[in-house]
């Protein structure tokens, strides 16, 4: 009898397995047939608005391959700015869904339109290309090369530059019509930089924030009191930067402020928040127990406003990854201006904003996921840290100069905070004493449980996933201009 209730339970067991396999596949055909419509709908447009007779082919083209473009920023940059917010249980995976996809949009549609020098942002000189017809094979195949790279790291799971993807598409594909001499290697050598800069900088940014955070707030005796005096400054702190970050980066089709102007908006946003979150932390703190559980609360609304915000300055920023592309296709089609400021229609911005958000709802959350759960363990003071670093940082590289990825700051910041939470937990004298009194919470009680092994094991940033993102960072740029130098020896073929 106890044998046949044995195979009873394992025949039930992988019916389970099979029922949720059928899921997972189901729900993948579903995503993959909206993002199929969504790409007709873009042809239908690209023909209605093209309003091209001879070339309307290519734009048409053009068009479907921005969308796929703009589909798989989507499923693969957004998740930097919701991440570790969902990660650390401040906010539920399908309302950041809905933050990420509607400020997305916002940033697109209000503030993305500065796609200059026709997206080649000087990695290229255009004039060099003497035939349009080349210059329109070369865009294309830099759109095909980018989207299958950064479909191909979603499918892996590492958070790639978008960016960089696209940075590598041009340069191949220049490279393949033109020659070497096309590239300009001053601004890859600074690109190449970036990659080094951004995450390090990130990281360091997020971790000395987390060590203030311990040392000042989580290992007080009176964690409630401590609260009350650094939260609104932490907030504030946040609320400035991102004032800033939004002057810098979000709001250029708008606005550019000169850097007076911006600190300034800077230090009355600061004021401003600081002076108004001071009773509101305190009369929120009132009657909490003094543990780490309590302060969690304390740093949710702040970090539901950062993702909003960052998705916002994202979307303004990398919208052009998807569309710039297709709107220098689309002159080069209708004038045969290949060198000139490419205006952008409403129809192509249209096309990035809602492609992204789609991307986002379709194949976001694996990799929301993969940056706010499986780097490293999150919670909402750690989350803080990030977001707050990927601002500051995106800030002191726009004054430096530097050309950064918002995705290796974000992902440098995670790991940062990873990194640093291994050297503390093992080398803090503090924590020890505070673990080993008599004063505690739940999540102490927890740790003084576990053996030592144990604990040290689950404090480690996974090493496979780290490996995994760093590999892919390096090989971004050339991989997909090798990939791009192959696609469009493959299109002058064909055409």
């Amino acid at each position: 009898m106890v044998q046949a209730k044995q195979s009873l339970d394992k025949d039930l067991e992988k019916i389970v397995h099979v029922e949720a396999a059928a899921r997972s596949m189901a729900g993948g055909v579903r995503s993959h047939g909206i993002a199929l419509v969504f790409l007709v709908v873009i042809a239908l447009l690209a023909a209605a608005f093209s309003g091209i007779s001879g070339n309307s082919v290519m734009v048409v083209l053009a068009a479907i391959l921005g969308g796929y473009m703009a589909l798989n920023i989507g499923a693969n940059d957004v998740a930097n700015n919701v991440g570790p917010a969902v990660g650390s249980r401040a906010m539920t995976l399908v309302g950041a869904l809905v933050i990420a996809a509607v400020f997305e949009s916002a940033g697109a549609l209000l503030a993305g339109g500065e796609v200059v020098n026709t997206i080649s942002k000087g990695i290229i000189d255009p004039s060099l290309v003497a035939d349009s017809g080349v210059f329109i094979l070369a865009m294309m195949a830099a759109l095909v090369s980018a989207a299958l790279w950064v479909n191909l790291a979603t499918f892996i799971g590492a958070p790639v530059s978008t960016t960089h993807a696209v940075v590598g598409g041009v340069m191949g594909a220049g490279i393949a019509a033109v020659g070497f001499q096309l590239v300009n290697w001053g601004t890859m050598s600074a690109i190449a930089a970036s990659w080094v800069i951004s995450p390090l900088l990130g990281g360091v940014i997020a971790a000395l924030f987390l060590a203030f955070i311990k040392v000042n707030i989580i290992y007080q005796p009176d964690k409630i009191a401590a609260a009350r005096r650094w939260v609104p400054m932490l907030v504030a702190i946040m609320a400035g930067a991102f004032a800033c970050y939004l002057s810098i980066k979000g709001l250029k089709r708008v606005w550019q402020p000169d850097t007076t102007t911006i600190l300034l908006i800077g230090a009355v946003v600061f004021a401003i928040v600081w002076i108004v979150m001071r009773p509101l932390i305190r009369r929120q703190s009132e009657g909490m127990e003094n543990r780490n559980q309590s302060l969690r609360i304390l740093f949710r609304i702040p970090l539901i406003c950062s993702a909003a915000l960052l998705s916002f300055a994202h979307g303004a920023n990398d919208v052009a990854n998807a569309i710039g592309p297709l709107a220098a296709i689309l002159r080069a089609v209708e004038f045969g201006d290949i060198a000139g400021k490419v205006e952008v229609p409403a129809w192509i911005m249209m096309i990035g904003a809602f492609g992204i958000s789609l991307g986002l709802f379709l194949y976001g959350p694996k990799l929301i996921r993969m940056v706010g759960d499986q780097i490293t363990k999150m919670n909402p003071m750690r989350a803080y840290c990030v977001a707050l670093s990927a601002a500051i940082t995106v800030i002191i590289a726009s004054w430096l100069g530097l050309p950064v990825s918002s995705t290796h700051i974000a992902v440098g910041a995670v790991f940062g905070v990873g990194f640093f939470r291994e050297y503390y937990t093992r080398r803090s004298k503090r924590r020890r004493d505070m673990i080993s009194g008599t004063r505690g919470d739940d999540d102490k009680a927890e740790e003084k449980q576990l053996p030592p092994e144990v604990l040290r094991h689950r404090k480690l940033v996974r090493r496979s996933h780290f490996l995994t993102i760093i590999a892919a960072w390096v090989i971004t740029v050339p991989a997909t201009a090798l990939l791009s130098a192959g696609v469009f020896f493959l299109l002058s073929a064909v055409v």
